[in-house]
């Protein structure tokens, strides 16, 4: 990547604008500054300060066809060729474009957001009497020039005519760089005194206002493009690959030359979201999520074709995203679409039903990628096995809360393989590296834990019903039954007998029940709460027994309300049951002959906790 750092005209930068020289490329959002913030900088161009850099990109790049577009305001044919592309400084620039050409008026809005028109103006008498009086010089009046009170009844000043200008001594901003018409309106100024002391004290040195801009050359790359943006943009408006690639695959000329109208990344994503629309698991996934995945399976198809000795790495990063082609992005949209439904579905049968309660959502993109490469054979019962082995040790070993591109990678080159057994499959890294102990069961207290939903997932997959309504716990009643995770022992009756927080707020003392039957336990005892589930179920104990049994309760120290036993013993169960999806042993690392672990590991637990929430 090349650059120059040349200093150029305001001047220059009008009649670039104006004409199409500079464009914007498509990535870059709409114009959206208010109007104090536009005067403001009227005002530090009139005292001759520095307003900062812009950044351009020289156009012809055979690696960058963004599709240019004007900037707001102008009037520039259509089809006209940019020379570069203002990638820094287009709210700038925008507002000096709007507020010194053409009639002046800038569409903006108040510091509220209300749209409107504004047209700005010095006050001559005021700019004459120094630098440090130039910010009240300078006005910001309705568009039409009319300035109102009363609700608009009643008119405070009226300067929509040139000789209503010429009457109040406001100078329009939009004669700054006139030129000709600039002197014409001088030359009416009835005071010629004043008009040529302002012609030099003021309109002379902003006609020769420079700013420095940073010009980067044909070579540039659009990775370099996106950290460049990222890095040294000021208008705060942060950059991702879906915007670059939406400009990049819109100037794609094959693609025009073919169907006549430019692809358009952001419509295409709109189809791909209300295709997803009817599965909630889906809801959170966004778009450069799904550009990872199409990355993924164009950057394999690449390794498995090259002949080279060095073939081309497989690949989930920024960079390589931006590498795609709309050719990539063609070949790969339509088969991940139908993965990550089916990707839904999977989910489903392992009692994951809602963007709530899915442990990593980031894991949908390996997931949908292998579905891909794997065609049908995710659906035999032995690969879909392995799968499902592999899904909850990413989740139970909390594998995906950081450096997860490389895990992503490692996952489409390992999982196929060894999902249909293939001689010289190795066992995936994300299937080696899982560990799950038995002290994270005191740990996982919320929702946030990618650790604590993959648990409550495994034990709606247990089997489990509700304990009044004969209903399952499953993707039908789910939702009609407001199913949550719940305390077993409450918390009131906890916080009555001296029950540790720790211990209390634990995953091993709660369980997924129905709203209605949460209610009913309210704050009693174990004991008592029970009883009055049978009644109002019209149950048996035995057959209450067998429902709290899929729950993994030990239902005996539950009616003796001895929560130390039911404790131990549930922890216990929960190990088994994540030993059961693993394949893995849970190491057992407490003293079970205490209540309690050692306070400062929970901390620990807990700022690890904290962390997941945060990813």
């Amino acid at each position: 990547m090349g650059f120059q750092t040349p200093l150029y005209e305001l001047s220059e930068y009008l009649k670039w604008t104006t004409s199409g020289h500079i464009q914007l490329p498509d990535f870059q959002r709409g114009y959206k500054w208010e109007d104090e913030r536009i005067r403001q900088l009227l005002v530090t161009i009139l005292r001759g300060h520095p307003l900062g850099v812009v950044m351009l990109l020289k156009t012809g790049n055979d690696q960058i066809r963004f599709k240019p577009r004007p900037v707001e305001g102008t009037s520039v044919p259509d089809g006209t060729s940019a020379e570069v592309l203002l990638l820094d400084g287009q709210q700038r620039l925008t507002s000096l474009t709007q507020a010194l050409t053409g009639d002046g008026v800038v569409d903006t809005m108040d510091s509220r957001g209300k749209r409107m028109t504004r047209k700005y103006y010095v006050d001559i008498d005021v700019a004459l009497q120094g630098d440090d009086r130039m910010d009240d010089a300078v006005l910001s009046l309705p568009g039409d020039g009319i300035e109102r009170t009363n609700f608009g009844k009643d008119i405070v000043r009226d300067v929509s005519t040139r000789d209503k200008e010429l009457e109040h001594g406001l100078f329009p901003m939009s004669l700054l760089f006139g030129g000709a018409e600039t002197v014409t309106w001088l030359f009416a100024y009835e005071d010629k005194e004043t008009a040529s002391h302002f012609h030099a004290q003021v309109i002379h040195p902003t006609n020769t206002y420079n700013i420095p801009a940073i010009e980067l050359d044909k070579s540039t790359s659009k990775s370099a493009v996106a950290t460049v943006f990222e890095k040294v943009n000021t208008g705060g408006l942060a950059l991702n690959v879906f915007e670059l690639l939406t400009a990049t695959f819109a100037g794609d000329k094959a693609y025009f030359d073919k169907h006549g109208t430019d692809f358009r990344l952001n419509d295409d994503w709109k189809e791909t979201q209300s295709k997803f629309s009817g599965y909630p698991v889906l809801t959170g996934l966004v778009s450069t999520d799904f550009l990872q995945a199409v990355t993924l399976l164009a950057t394999r198809k690449r390794n498995l074709e090259s002949t080279a000795a060095r073939p081309p790495a497989v690949s989930a990063k920024r960079e390589d995203v931006l590498k795609l082609t709309l050719d990539d992005y063609l070949e790969w949209v339509g088969p991940l679409r139908e993965a990550f439904i089916w990707a839904s579905d999977f989910l489903a049968d392992l009692h994951i039903f809602d963007s709530k309660f899915l442990p990593y959502p980031k894991q949908l993109v390996p997931l949908a990628a292998i579905k891909v490469a794997m065609g049908k054979d995710a659906n035999l019962i032995g690969p879909r096995g392995k799968l499902i082995r592999w899904y909850w040790c990413g989740i139970l070993g909390e594998l995906y809360g950081s450096a997860i591109e490389s895990r992503f990678v490692r996952d489409l080159e390992q999982v196929p393989a060894w999902a249909r057994g293939e001689a010289d499959a190795v066992t995936p890294y994300t299937v080696n590296d899982a560990t799950f102990v038995e002290s994270r069961l005191h740990s996982l207290r919320t929702r946030q834990a990618a650790a604590y939903k993959g648990i409550y997932a495994l034990m709606l997959g247990n089997g489990s019903r509700d304990w009044m309504e004969d209903k399952a716990l499953d993707k039908v009643q789910y939702v009609s039954l407001a199913v949550d995770i719940h305390h077993i022992f409450p918390q009131k009756w906890c916080a009555d007998n001296g029950i540790d927080d720790e211990r209390r707020e634990s995953i091993v003392n709660k369980t997924a029940i129905s709203a209605v039957t949460n209610r009913t336990i309210g704050g009693s005892a174990p004991s008592s709460y029970l009883d009055v589930i049978e009644k109002r179920a019209q149950i048996s104990s035995d057959r209450l027994d067998t429902l709290l049994d899929h729950h993994l309760v030990p239902s005996a120290y539950l009616r003796s309300d001895d929560f130390d036993n039911f404790f131990a013993t549930r922890r216990e169960n929960l190990c088994e049951l994540v030993e059961k999806a693993t394949g893995k042993t849970v190491p057992r690392d407490l003293d079970h002959g205490t209540a309690a672990e050692d306070s400062a590991q929970f901390e620990i637990d807990e700022i690890s906790e904290l962390a997941d929430e945060v990813e």
